[in-house]
C-alpha cells in the first residue's frame, strides 16, 4: 500500500513537472513591430494567446500602445485608456482570460488599421513568462528614428511563434521534485 502511494505521488510530482512549462512571449507584428504597415489581423491567425504569455511591443518614438476596452477598441477612442505605453519596446503580461484590446495612441494610425484584440484564453496550471531583457547594440533605422530590432533566436529576439520561457521554471520544479525524491526517501527509511 505504501510503495503505491509513492508511485502516485511520484507520477503527480512528474506531471506537475512537466505541464508548468507553457508560457510564451511574443513580439507583436514580428520583424515590423508595431507599425502602421503591419498587418496585425494576419500576424494574430495562427497564434493562441493563454494567461502568463506576454506581448512585446516594439515601435518607434512616433507611436503609443494604449490598452482600451472593446467599445473604444472598435470606435478607435483614444481619449480613456486602460493603460498607456510609450517607451518604444513596451511588454504587457497576459494575466487574466479573455479578450484585450490595444490600439495605437494615434487616433488616425488606429483607423488606418494599428489595433490589435487579442483572446486570451484560461490557462490553470501556467508559469508565467519573464519579462524579455533589452538586448543592447544594433538598431535599424525606421522612418528616420532609431528603433530597437526585433532579436532573433542567437540574440534572445521572440518571434511570432513565439518563445516558450521555461529554464527557469524547470529549474524550480527540478529542485522541488529532488526535495520531494529526499522527503520520500527519508520516509520510506523511517518505515525499514
Amino acid at each position: 500500500m505504501d510503495q503505491t502511494v509513492i508511485i502516485i505521488y511520484v507520477l503527480l510530482a512528474a506531471f506537475v513537472f512537466i505541464t508548468t512549462c507553457n508560457a510564451t512571449t511574443y513580439t507583436v507584428g514580428d520583424t515590423s513591430g508595431w507599425d502602421i504597415s503591419t498587418n496585425l489581423d494576419a500576424w494574430t491567425n495562427d497564434k493562441k494567446f493563454t494567461v502568463g504569455d506576454v506581448l512585446v511591443f516594439q515601435y518607434s518614438s512616433s507611436h503609443s500602445v494604449s490598452e482600451v476596452n472593446q467599445e473604444n477598441f472598435n470606435n478607435c477612442n483614444t481619449s480613456n485608456p486602460l493603460k498607456t505605453y510609450a517607451n518604444g519596446n513596451s511588454t504587457v503580461s497576459l494575466t487574466k482570460a479573455g479578450g484585450r484590446y490595444f490600439v495605437c495612441g494615434n487616433k488616425l494610425h488606429c483607423f488606418g488599421g494599428m489595433k490589435l484584440q487579442v483572446h486570451v484564453d484560461d490557462n490553470r496550471t501556467y508559469s508565467p513568462a519573464a519579462a524579455p531583457k533589452a538586448v543592447a547594440g544594433s538598431f535599424s533605422q525606421v522612418h528616420g528614428e532609431s528603433l530597437p530590432r526585433p532579436s532573433s533566436k542567437s540574440n534572445n529576439v521572440h518571434n511570432s511563434a513565439g518563445h516558450v520561457n521555461c529554464a527557469s521554471d524547470n529549474i524550480a520544479n527540478l529542485i522541488a521534485l529532488i526535495v520531494f525524491w529526499f522527503t520520500i526517501s527519508v520516509y520510506v527509511a523511517n518505515l525499514i
